[in-house]
């Protein structure tokens, strides 16, 4: 399949044809073999450089492929590449100008290619940012062997590739169950899990090990726990505090990017577990995903996560824009750099109406800031609200950060390793 491609044939030099026309018109007024001999020869290399170029515009073909439509930050990119050429005249310089648009990334190249013939290479980048990105579109420079006329192929055929957040393994955090014990299944006020169980679910690390169905694990050759009776079911919500004015560090050791990083592997905890899991912020654009499960939510909430920035408004205005009755009975989830107070006042409606709160505190002294935590963990502390204290090593850790492009499948063992399950044979995919 080749691509669509816009051609420009250009002439560099206008001293040839001058010359050509003012060598004509003297031969024509003053014949001299001399002239002659200089027309045919400036005439000729022009009339070929000419048809080299056409020749080159109609004829050069180039092809670009990608494997995949979305990626994790810190996964591989891999792009293919064919330039063919159709005629009988070579291209001996073709310089290829990619356009794409994500940081760290470029796919330039000075090549060649002879007549009749093909040249085909690969690329390979490292995802290093999250967002929605664009690969191509793709501008091609060759020209004839005189330099007197340049071609310019234009290629506007893109891709669009979403990198999300990566999914971490995060064994010291665990959710504050919401709900009432039971909701419909379980019996109520029930304060410990009984030892009838409704079902076996995959093992998700953080669960204890009393709760493996060793049997169901034997026969499946991996890990299950017993789901109880008494377990609680409410929906989880995940709020995340994109407020410039509190967040701390750069780059990637910043606090708006720890905090995108922990609702994405909340979130994806929370799926796994059979939960419906919802995500809400507010930085340059409101965020509000309701509770849903499945993959399909997984999929809008790390897409909504790769593209969220800072804005300018604040935790607390966040909590008091939510409507009670919609946190109700649910496991409030909250990842905050702010270590003031004001948006603990907003949160309290939500608790006397049912909702739990977990709050994770991105420790700005970890992050190069001066202010502590700790007047904001002792009144968390007061008020019964389960916190923890994130700071930046906590995510760190590189052998935490599985790729899981495309149909790769990973699992994470009861140790917290990723292992790959299996990885099929991915086609490429011509952009678009």
């Amino acid at each position: 399949m080749e691509e669509t491609k816009q051609a420009q044939v250009k002439l560099n030099r206008k001293t040839i044809p001058i010359l050509v026309i003012i060598l004509g018109l003297m031969q024509l007024a003053f014949p001299y073999k001399g002239w002659m001999i200089l027309l045919v020869g400036l005439g000729g290399a022009w009339a070929v450089g000419y048809l080299w170029a056409q020749i080159l515009a109609r004829q050069l073909i180039f092809r670009r492929e990608v494997r995949f439509g979305w990626a994790h930050v810190g996964d591989r990119l891999e792009e293919r590449f064919t330039l063919a050429n159709t005629g009988f005249v070579p291209a001996l310089w073709v310089e290829i100008i990619d356009h794409t648009t994500m940081p760290g990334y470029t796919a330039n190249l000075v090549t060649a290619v002879g007549g009749d013939s093909q040249n085909s290479w690969q690329t390979n980048g490292v995802c290093t940012r999250r967002g929605i990105f664009t690969l191509g579109p793709t501008t091609l420079h060759t020209g004839d062997p005189f330099g007197l006329y340049s071609v310019t192929l234009s290629y506007p055929n893109s891709a669009t590739l979403t990198v999300t957040p990566p999914i971490v393994h995060l064994p010291t955090i665990e959710v504050a169950p919401g709900g009432r014990a039971g909701e419909g299944r379980p019996r109520p006020n029930m304060f410990e899990r009984t030892v009838s169980a409704a079902g076996i679910r995959d093992y998700v690390p953080g669960d204890s090990y009393r709760w493996i169905h060793w049997p169901s694990s034997a026969r499946r050759g991996s890990l299950y726990v017993r789901q109880f009776d008494s377990m609680p079911s409410g929906d989880w919500w995940i709020f995340v505090d994109l407020d410039r004015q509190v967040q701390a560090g750069q780059g990637s050791a910043a606090t708006e990017e720890h905090a995108v990083i922990l609702a994405a592997s909340l979130a994806d905890r929370g799926l796994r577990l059979g939960r419906s899991v919802g995500l809400v912020a507010q930085g340059q654009e409101l965020i509000w995903l309701p509770p849903r499960s499945g993959d399909a939510q997984r999929q809008e909430i790390l897409r909504a996560l790769a593209q969220a920035k800072t804005g300018s408004h604040p935790l607390a205005e966040l909590l008091s824009g939510t409507h009670p009755g919609t946190a109700r009975t649910s496991s409030l989830i909250i990842i905050t750099a702010a270590m003031g107070s004001a948006w603990l006042e907003a949160l309290f409606p939500l608790l006397k109406r049912g909702a739990v709160a977990t709050v994770l505190l991105l420790d700005p002294v970890s992050f190069g800031a001066s202010v502590s935590a700790d007047g904001l963990q002792t009144l968390l502390t007061n008020m019964g609200v389960t916190h923890y204290l994130i700071t930046k090593d906590l995510l760190d850790r590189p052998e935490a950060r599985p790729g899981q492009q495309g149909q790769w499948q990973w699992r994470v063992s009861p140790f917290g390793r990723a292992v790959l399950v299996n990885k099929q044979d991915l086609q490429w995919k011509v952009l678009g």
